[in-house]
């Protein structure tokens, strides 16, 4: 569906959707008879809705807990709190608890940086319930001991879900999964209007926490490397992830002289975010590795173009065009050369400006909305409860 034309808890906690609660009474069907309604429980960290610590995930699991309640699931979330993906002894007793409450039979939606840290839990329920862990990244290619664990989760579950078709194919790689039960259900992307763009585009803007795989490291010298030009670049995200990393970004930029060009303002969202879209010429994102990138069909949205690195799924992200040209620039990864060689040739050249905003403004048209995302998703349910 084209998006043109529309504009820390003390214990884990359960909340019903509004629509779903309205729901699971019973609705009068044409005939008079009760409609079955169907149920879902989805079990995710508690961070879920925590404004200073902005994530993709946690946005694609608010979007997907609203829009199946919203189609006429009842949605009963469990938010546990824990140090995923390392909880400890406590936090995975909670873990147990709610899923040991969980009646038989019950479909459960359980978010990957919970679920395949606990494979003990996983196995244990899997004859009872009907599992299913959303993977928004392979927890292996953050951290290499967590591999065993995530292969035994996984193994567990009855359907997975990952949120890219970059990120299927590496679970498949990685685990030996069997095909048919491993899905994709890629992010969607809410409506927005164009951005004004400046002829020059010299306003940048990187939508990332500031943490080493968003690669800030390497924005940092690539922009010291393009400092006889004119640019000013933002960069918007948390702050607290890293605060070592921070700090020794803020001291190579003063060293580079970059302080009043090059800022660090934190983590943004809602009308904020959409009004730090709308002062942006150009989105670049340096990161190490991304299963997706929302970041970037959020800027495509708006005909934002992107210069972002071809790690992992940016590429599916980025997309193409109906007429087949690329709505921004894709650079090899940890390369601040050629993240910089691609930052001047969008100074300099103003018949690539206009070509990359041509592309995206055309890309904004292919794009799939929430709606989109939370009808895969239920279709991989609803063979799971059938």
């Amino acid at each position: 569906m084209s998006l043109v034309g529309a504009v820390g808890r003390a214990g884990a906690v359960s909340r019903v959707g509004t629509v779903g609660r309205a729901a699971a009474v019973g609705r009068a069907g044409g005939g008079g008879g009760a409609i079955a309604v169907p149920e879902l429980h989805v079990v995710l960290p508690n961070d879920i809705d925590d404004p200073a610590t902005p994530s993709g995930g946690n946005a694609y699991d608010r979007r997907i807990c609203d829009g199946l309640a919203g189609a006429g699931w009842s949605v009963a979330e469990h938010a546990v709190p824990g140090t995923w993906p390392r909880p400890d002894a406590a936090q995975r007793g909670r873990l147990a608890g709610v899923l040991a409450a969980l009646p038989d039979g019950a479909t459960v939606l359980i978010d990957g940086l919970i679920a395949s840290t606990v494979p003990e839990e996983l196995v244990g329920e899997a004859g009872r319930l009907g599992l299913v862990v959303l993977v928004h990244m392979a927890l292996a290619d953050e951290s290499a001991d967590l591999a065993d664990a995530e292969r035994v989760a996984l193994s567990a579950a009855t359907a997975i879900i990952a949120t890219s078709a970059w990120a299927r194919q590496r679970l498949l790689d990685l685990y030996g999964l069997p095909a048919d039960r491993v899905h994709v259900a890629t992010p969607g992307v809410e409506a927005a209007p164009l951005t004004a763009s400046t002829d020059a585009g010299t306003r940048l803007l990187c939508v990332a926490a500031v943490a080493p795989h968003k690669g800030h490291d390497v924005l940092t010298e690539a922009l010291a490397t393009v400092a006889d030009l004119s640019w000013s670049c933002v960069c918007a995200g948390s702050l607290t992830r890293d605060p070592g990393f921070v700090q020794r970004l803020r001291r190579r930029a003063r060293t580079c002289g970059l302080t009043e060009r090059l800022r660090f303002v934190g983590p943004r969202t809602g009308g904020e975010l959409d009004a730090t879209y709308a002062a942006a010429d150009l989105l670049v994102l340096a990161s190490r590795g991304e299963t997706y990138g929302m970041v970037v069909t959020e800027a495509l949205a708006r005909g934002i173009p992107v210069l972002a690195t071809a790690a992992n799924g940016l590429p599916e992200a980025l997309g193409r065009a109906p007429d087949g040209s690329l709505p921004g620039m894709l650079v090899r990864p940890d390369d601040r050369t050629a993240l910089a060689g691609a930052l001047r040739r969008w100074l300099d050249d103003a018949d690539l400006r206009h070509r990359l905003r041509r592309s995206a403004r055309q890309r904004r048209t292919t794009l799939s909305g929430w709606a989109t995302t939370s009808d895969r998703i239920a279709t991989v349910l609803s063979g799971v409860a059938a």
